[in-house]
């Protein structure tokens, strides 16, 4: 259950159905998405959550990983649990940051990871220019997607992100990671046999 209404944004982005006259249409229509909170309502979690859904997500077989969130500093374990689902041909599609920063110099973990299954999503606008809040970095963060003034899914609730329409705009790298995330569903299903370092080459 989405309390906050982050998870259901982002959701709605990689896989809402098309085709069907209703709200918006993801990037991959036919998709199976595996949630995993370990975020509170507030938003705001543990390293240690971070590391149990990586561990998790990896243990059930996930092909790809929508990582919007970030904080806090570098933790061996965590990148440890990155590494192992790199060994497992998962790929781990990470939000840059939106500090308006360069990654290069300021580390923003989990998309600041040198490991070769992450790919750090900075956000772009509606002219293609980067998100005047994204973080960016020639040597850390790999590309750009939309992610200002998104139109996407929403809890219907009382929570921090809910909309009674049930859709909602919002801004930010984690609105653009999951479009990279749904692409790289697509580019899976197209191709299967495509571990994560094939997909993101």
């Amino acid at each position: 259950f989405d309390d906050h209404g982050h998870g259901t944004h982002v959701s709605g982005t990689i896989g809402a159905v098309g085709n069907n006259g209703l709200g918006v249409t993801g990037v991959n229509w036919n998709v199976k998405i595996l949630p995993i909170k370990f975020l509170g309502s507030g938003g705001s979690g543990t390293t240690a959550g971070a590391i149990s859904s990586v561990q998790y997500a990896t243990l059930m077989g996930a092909h790809i990983m929508s990582n919007s969130w970030g904080g806090g500093g570098f933790s061996q374990a965590l990148k440890d649990a990155i590494s192992a689902a790199n060994n497992a041909g998962i790929l781990f599609v990470a939000a840059a940051g939106n500090d308006g920063v360069s990654n290069d110099f300021f580390p923003v973990y989990p998309a600041s990871y040198n490991i070769p299954n992450v790919i750090a999503v900075a956000a772009t606008d509606h002219n293609d220019q980067i998100a005047i809040f994204s973080n960016y970095g020639a040597l850390s963060v790999h590309l750009g997607a939309p992610g200002v003034d998104i139109l996407s899914t929403a809890p219907k609730g009382s929570c921090a992100l809910c909309d009674l329409s049930g859709y909602k705009y919002l801004s930010g790298t984690s609105m653009a990671t999951p479009h990279v995330a749904g692409v790289a569903g697509l580019i899976k299903a197209q191709y299967p046999e495509l571990t994560s370092n094939g997909i993101k080459m």
